[in-house]
C-alpha cells in the first residue's frame, strides 16, 4: 500500500490527539477558574462557613444587677438554679447502658427516660423524654451538652454530683435566677421576667443576648431598668470538631455584671401601707355582710422630691411565683381574673377623681380673678342651672346640690375647701350669671389640669401607665357626637362627669400644692452603682414644670386643706394628729363603668361612689404625702381617710424608731483613739 493510501488514517490520529490535547486544556482551565473562584472570588465566603463549622460561641451570663429599698432591704436578688445536663458522646455506648443511665437520672429529676409523657393540668403538651433529647442532641453535636431538666433542688443537684461514677455523660450546670423576697408585698413595683419572645430574639441577639438561657423583664422595673440591669454576657469563642468536642478556646470576653440599683421604696412602709388598706377593704366587706370591694390604691411620697416611698394597687399577685420560670397555671389563674392582679391600679386605671379635684379648681379661680381669696359665695344646698333652650321654663331646668343637703352658706375659699362644698366649686368653675360669678369655664379649666398634669404621662418608671381624660368642647364632639354644655362644666369644676385620673396623677397634684406649686417627675430610682459598688448616678429630682401660680395663690389652697383638718365644719378632721399637722382633702366620687352598669348600679341620683382622701404632713415643712382610693368604698372620709391616716402613722412611727436606732448606735460606737479615724471613717471592707 502507497503513503497516499495510509495518509488519511495518519490524520484521524492526528485529529484524535489534537481533541483529547484540547479536551485536557479544557479541564485544567476549568479547573484553575474552580481554583481561582475558590480562592479568590469567593474565598472570604467559605473562609467564613468553614470556621463557622469550627469555632462556636460559647455564652456566660452576666450576672444581673440587685435591686434594693432605700434602706437596703433586697427586693430583688440573683441565686443559683442547677440544670440537668447529659452529654451523648458521654454516655455509653451499648444501647442497654445508656438506658440504665437514663433511667437512674429518671428516677432522680422526673423526667422519663423514653416515650412521651401529657404534662397534665399545665397546657404546654408532652412532656420530652431523656432519650428523644439525647437523641437530638447526638444528632446535631454529640460532644455538647443538652439541658434535659431545669431549676432542680440543690438536694438532688448534690445527689447526681456524688453519683457520677453511675452516672457518666451526665453533669449540672449552675447558672443565675432572680428571687424576690418580698415577693407580693412589692410585685407590681418590681415586675418579675420571663423567656424572650420569638418574634423579638433576632433583636434581642443584637444587643448580645442568648436566647437559649438569657431572661429580660417582663414588667415593673425588671422591664424598664432591663438596660440597666441586664449587664453584657461572657463571650468565649472555642475551636471544635465536626462532633462537637471542643479542641481549644480561641478568645475569650469576661462578663460584665448589670448595675445595681437602690429603690425609693420604703419596704416597711409599704407594708404598713398594705395591711392598712387590705384590713379597710375587709372591714368594709364584713360590715356590709356583703362583698362590696375588692381595689383599692395607697401611693406615699416625698412631695418636695418626687420619691414614691409605697405604692400599693390591690389585689396583687405573687412576682415569686415567676422568679425562676413562668408558672404558666398561675399565670392564667391571675390573668384571667376579673379583678385583673396583674394591672398596676396606681398607673394604668382611671377614675373620676371628685372631691379631691377641688384644689385644681380652687388654683385656677384664685390665679385667674375669678374669685378673691376673701369673696363669700353663698350656697343654699342647690342650684338650678337653667335650659338655654327653654330660658323661661322652670321645668327644663338642671339641678345641682351640694353634699350637704341644707347647704354650707355663705363661704370664702378657704371655707369651701375646708368644707369641700360643691355649689361653690360649681359657681366659681362653670359660673353664675345671677351673682355676677363668670366662672372659670372648660376652656381655663382644661389649662389649669394640664398644668397640673392631667391627661398627661407622669414618665416614672414603670410600664403601662396610661395618661387620662382632660374633656374638652372639642374632645366630647369626637367622642359622643355632643355639645358641650355649662352643666357639663359644672361636673367637671369638681372632678366629674367625664373628668379621668389615675392615683399617681392625683397626687402628683396633691404634692404641686403641698410643696409650693412645683409639679415634679414621680422616681422609683434614688441609687445606682456599679458592680463594685461604686456609685455612678445619686438622686436627682427632675421638675416637669412650675406651676403658674402665685405663692399666694398656693398658700390660700393650702390654708384650705389645713382648714378641712382644724376646723370644726371640716370633713378631715379625723385627720388631726396629735405628733404632726396635717393637710388633706376629702372625695367621694360618682360613677358609672361597663361593672356598674353591668350589674344595674348606675341609677341616676344615686350613683354608686368611689371613696378618695389625699394628706400631706407637716404642714408647715412637707416630708410625705398619701393618697388612698377604694373602689366602690362609698364616702371618702369614712372609707378611704383611716387607710392615709394608717399610713401617716407607720411614716412618722418607723422615723422615731430609726431616729432613735441611730442614736443608740452612735452611742455604742467606740471613740476611735487620738491621731486615728472613728471607725464611721473606716471603709467597710
Amino acid at each position: 500500500m502507497s503513503y497516499f493510501q495510509h495518509r488519511p488514517e495518519k490524520q484521524r490520529g492526528l485529529l484524535r490527539l489534537q481533541t483529547f490535547r484540547a479536551l485536557a486544556i479544557g479541564v485544567t482551565l476549568i479547573l484553575i477558574g474552580r481554583v481561582y473562584q475558590l480562592q479568590f472570588w469567593q474565598g472570604e465566603t467559605y473562609q467564613l462557613l468553614a470556621d463557622e463549622n469550627r469555632f462556636t460561641e460559647v455564652s456566660e451570663p452576666a450576672p444581673r444587677g440587685v435591686l434594693y429599698d432605700r434602706n437596703g432591704t433586697a427586693l430583688a436578688l440573683n441565686v443559683p438554679s442547677f440544670n440537668v445536663t447529659v452529654t451523648p458522646a458521654g454516655l455509653p455506648d451499648d444501647e442497654d447502658a445508656e438506658m440504665e443511665v437514663l433511667e437512674r437520672l429518671s428516677a432522680l429529676i422526673g423526667v422519663p427516660a423514653s416515650g412521651e409523657v401529657a404534662s397534665v393540668g399545665t397546657g404546654l403538651g408532652p412532656t420530652r423524654s431523656l432519650l428523644s433529647l439525647v437523641r437530638e442532641g447526638e444528632g446535631i453535636a454529640p460532644f455538647r451538652a443538652v439541658t434535659v431538666q431545669t431549676d432542680i433542688d440543690q438536694e438532688t443537684a448534690q445527689v447526681i454530683l456524688e453519683r457520677r461514677d453511675t452516672l457518666p455523660g451526665v453533669d449540672i450546670a449552675v447558672v443565675p435566677v432572680r428571687e424576690y423576697p418580698t415577693g407580693a408585698l412589692t410585685s407590681h413595683i418590681i415586675g418579675y421576667m420571663g423567656p424572650i419572645p420569638e418574634e423579638r430574639v433576632e433583636f434581642y441577639e443584637e444587643q448580645g443576648y442568648d436566647p437559649a438561657f438569657d431572661r429580660i423583664g417582663y414588667d415593673g422595673v425588671e422591664f424598664t431598668l432591663e438596660d440597666l440591669l441586664s449587664g453584657t454576657n461572657g463571650r468565649t469563642i472555642v475551636e471544635q470538631d465536626v462532633a462537637g468536642l471542643q479542641v481549644g478556646a480561641v478568645s475569650q470576653e469576661v462578663a460584665v455584671p448589670g448595675f445595681n440599683v437602690t429603690m425609693t421604696i420604703d419596704t416597711e412602709l409599704q407594708e404598713a401601707a398594705l395591711q392598712a388598706l387590705t384590713d379597710e377593704i375587709n372591714f368594709l366587706n364584713t360590715y356590709y355582710a356583703e362583698t362590696v370591694t375588692e381595689r383599692g390604691v395607697v401611693i406615699a411620697m416625698r412631695p418636695t422630691t418626687g420619691e414614691v416611698l409605697a405604692m400599693v394597687s390591690w389585689p396583687t399577685y405573687d412576682n415569686s411565683r415567676f422568679a425562676r420560670a413562668i408558672d404558666y397555671p398561675y399565670y392564667l389563674q391571675v390573668a384571667e381574673d376579673p379583678l385583673r392582679p396583674l394591672f398596676n391600679q396606681a398607673i394604668s386605671s382611671l377614675y373620676p377623681p371628685g372631691s379631691i379635684f377641688k384644689i385644681i379648681t380652687a388654683t385656677g379661680a384664685l390665679e385667674d380673678g375669678v374669685v378673691t381669696p376673701e369673696q363669700r359665695i353663698f350656697d343654699p344646698g342647690e342650684i338650678q342651672l337653667e335650659n338655654r333652650y327653654y330660658p323661661n321654663d322652670p321645668g327644663q331646668a338642671q339641678t345641682f346640690v351640694c353634699w350637704l343637703e341644707e347647704g354650707h352658706g355663705y363661704l370664702n375659699m378657704v371655707g369651701a375647701i375646708a368644707n369641700s362644698c360643691d355649689v361653690y366649686f360649681y359657681k366659681v368653675g362653670g359660673g353664675y350669671p345671677e351673682e355676677g360669678i363668670e366662672g372659670l369655664g372648660i376652656d381655663r379649666l382644661e389649662y389649669w389640669m394640664t398644668q397640673f398634669g392631667l391627661g398627661d404621662f407622669t414618665g416614672i418608671e414603670l410600664g403601662g401607665e396610661i395618661d387620662g381624660v382632660v374633656p374638652t368642647p372639642t374632645w366630647k364632639r369626637r367622642t359622643y357626637g355632643e355639645n358641650w354644655s355649662t352643666g357639663d362644666t359644672y361636673n367637671a369644676s369638681f372632678g366629674q362627669g367625664y373628668v379621668l385620673a389615675t392615683p399617681l396623677q392625683m397626687i402628683n397634684v396633691l404634692n404641686a400644692v403641698a410643696n409650693g406649686g412645683t409639679l415634679y417627675r414621680p422616681t422609683l430610682v434614688r441609687e445606682i452603682a456599679d458592680p463594685e459598688g461604686n456609685v455612678v448616678r445619686g438622686f436627682e429630682s427632675e421638675v416637669i414644670r412650675q406651676i403658674p401660680a402665685s405663692p399666694e395663690t398656693i398658700a390660700v389652697v393650702q390654708e384650705g386643706m389645713r382648714q378641712a383638718v382644724l376646723a370644726e365644719t371640716g370633713t378631715a378632721t379625723f385627720a388631726n394628729l396629735p405628733y404632726t399637722t396635717v393637710a388633706g382633702k376629702t372625695g367621694t366620687a360618682e360613677y358609672c363603668d361597663d361593672e356598674a352598669a353591668a350589674l344595674e348600679l348606675c341609677v341616676p341620683g344615686n350613683w354608686p361612689t368611689h371613696a378618695w382622701f389625699m394628706a400631706y404632713a407637716p404642714f408647715d415643712e412637707p416630708e410625705v404625702s398619701v393618697i388612698a382610693f377604694v373602689y366602690n368604698g362609698g364616702e371618702g372620709a369614712i372609707v378611704a381617710g383611716p387607710v392615709v391616716v394608717d399610713v401617716l402613722d407607720a411614716y412618722f412611727r418607723l422615723k422615731t424608731e430609726r431616729t432613735i436606732a441611730a442614736q443608740i448606735e452612735a452611742q455604742e460606737t467606740p471613740a476611735a483613739p487620738e491621731g486615728q479615724p472613728s471607725p464611721e471613717a473606716v471603709p467597710s471592707p
